[in-house]
């Protein structure tokens, strides 16, 4: 699948729950559907909640680029198939293309919810603060790590553990990695990666920009804006542009929770997108 290829090439997608109103889910860079299946199964008895992978991860097709309005557009055709308005919930680099979409097609959302993420462009090194505790940018680092690691020779996920540590010291960052490293059938025992790694890492710095939005674009629905409490991603020089093109825009800053708020606090981000859907709904 190349950039821009028509819409009959879909992402892979995962719905739950059968009846209520609409949720869709778009994970960060790295990330699956599945990432979210947490937060899907808390929502599933009053909605029907899809699950996408996004482009160059999981099931979705691989593209030449990667670029936020081409995947914009491509959500943007699994939501027209739904024929009604959804709540979009989007993290990180799924929280951009959540953003970028509800600019270009506000009229497919009913809401939006922007998970540690802002309409910004992020440092390709360094920090975005003087603070000695920030990660510094670790996703080419990453990448590089993931690409290292011999597949042929790999008999374990153990041992693919193992070849990460040094580049990737967090037990959870490497298990979430980990999830995309797959075996292709028992009796080859071929290992390989969801993640199309080399265009991944090519075009790192387009996932850190934020491509201006149409002149005058805003989105005038509500949107929940939650923050890791830990986390450098949002910072208070972000809110004027955020407010500027999200007008109604809260706020919401979970303790104890970096930049994968939904996985270190599942209950408390569960909860904040709880109140935020029966608000919007009713």
């Amino acid at each position: 699948m190349t950039a821009g290829a028509p819409s009959d090439e879909r992402l892979a997608a995962r719905t739950v729950g059968t009846a209520g109103p609409r949720v869709v889910f778009v994970h960060g860079l790295f990330g699956q559907g599945k990432n979210w299946t947490t937060a899907a199964k808390g929502l599933a008895d009053g909605h029907r909640v899809t699950l996408l992978d996004l482009p160059n991860h999981g099931y979705s097709p691989w593209t030449d680029r990667v670029d936020y309005v081409d995947m914009a557009g491509l959500v943007a055709a699994e939501l027209e198939s739904f024929g009604e308005p959804v709540t979009l919930v989007g993290h990180s680099m799924g929280g951009k293309v959540a953003m970028q979409l509800a600019l270009r097609r506000p009229e497919l959302l009913r809401a939006l919810v922007v998970v540690d993420i802002a309409p910004v462009e992020y440092p390709v090194s360094g920090g975005r603060t003087n603070d000695p505790d920030e990660e510094a940018s670790p996703f080419d680092a990453f990448i590089t790590a993931m690409r290292a690691v011999d597949l042929g020779a790999l008999r374990t996920r153990e041992d693919a553990d193992r070849a990460l540590r040094e580049a990737v010291p967090s037990t959870m960052v490497r298990s979430f990695l980990l999830q995309s490293l797959v075996r292709e059938g028992v009796a080859s025992g071929r290992w390989r990666w969801r993640l199309n790694l080399e265009t991944l890492q090519r075009d790192l710095g387009e996932l850190r920009g934020f491509p201006d939005p149409p002149p005058g674009a805003t989105f005038d629905g509500p949107v929940l804006w939650v923050a890791g409490a830990n986390s450098h991603y949002v910072l208070p020089e972000d809110r004027p542009r955020m407010e500027e093109l999200f007008p109604h825009t809260r706020l919401v800053k979970v303790k104890h929770a970096g930049h994968w708020v939904h996985s270190e606090q599942p209950e408390v981000f569960l909860r904040t997108l709880q109140a935020f859907l029966a608000a919007v709904e009713h």
